[in-house]
């Protein structure tokens, strides 16, 4: 079964004496799979506990989220929602919906039809079991159908972010906003990169095993993206 993979473009910077994520290009499933580690019980933490007083940069994406503008939230979403998430039992979720990861495609249903159209109604009969005889005319019902599946798309499922040609930055130590010219030029002035030369594209893919690991460093680095994708310092 096919699943849609969430990716995100890195770009780093291969001066000595470490390579380091300058910042991240990311669209609005990755962007989405980000927000998500404030549905888990860190969103409480960050609230109770105070912002400033995490360790890590968790804090950063709940910042994130106060911050973004309106204009970039979908229609119908709640921000507060994510800013103080319900904590669900660990049985009441996949370990996918944890991370807004899709879902795998299920298998397609085959369906059949009657192939001759000597009778009046044949095509409006269909079955699952190839080579059934047709009710109406008796031939076997060999020729496939297709089946469509419609199901209502729930707010959750639409994620936090807008998408469409919006496209967002996420820094090294998991700020997220929309991208703009201005603020990637500002961003490699920050990050003080001296060589254009040394910096580089990498894709990334975003799954449940790297969703804990960002998880997992965000609580300990303000380097998350640089530890989890290019290796922590030893």
């Amino acid at each position: 079964m096919a699943t849609t993979l969430i990716t995100m473009k890195l770009l780093v910077d291969s001066s000595p004496p470490r390579p380091r994520v300058v910042y991240a290009e990311a669209r609005k499933d990755a962007a989405d799979f980000l927000v998500s580690l404030l549905a888990m019980p860190s969103g409480t933490a960050v609230k109770l506990m105070g912002k400033d007083s995490m360790v890590g940069c968790i804090s950063n994406l709940y910042t994130s989220v106060e911050k973004l503008d309106d204009a970039y939230v979908q229609p119908g979403a709640a921000k507060d929602a994510m800013l103080s998430p319900t904590v669900l039992s660990l049985a009441a979720k996949s370990n996918r919906s944890f991370f807004r990861l899709p879902e795998p495609s299920p298998a397609v249903k085959r369906l059949f039809r009657c192939g001759g159209y000597s009778y009046y109604g044949c095509p409006n009969y269909v079955t699952e079991e190839r080579g059934a005889r047709c009710p109406n005319c008796g031939s076997q019902m060999l020729a496939d159908s297709h089946y469509v599946k419609s199901e209502p798309v729930t707010q959750e499922a639409k994620g936090l972010v807008l998408g469409g040609m919006v496209t967002y930055t996420v820094t090294d130590d998991l700020k997220i906003f929309p991208m703009s010219n201005i603020s990637s030029i500002a961003l490699l002035n920050t990050a003080a990169v001296r060589d254009l030369g040394a910096l580089q594209e990498r894709t990334v893919q975003l799954g449940y095993k790297e969703g804990v690991e960002i998880l997992k460093t965000s609580l300990q680095s303000k380097t998350v993206l640089t530890d989890v994708f290019l290796g922590k310092k030893t």
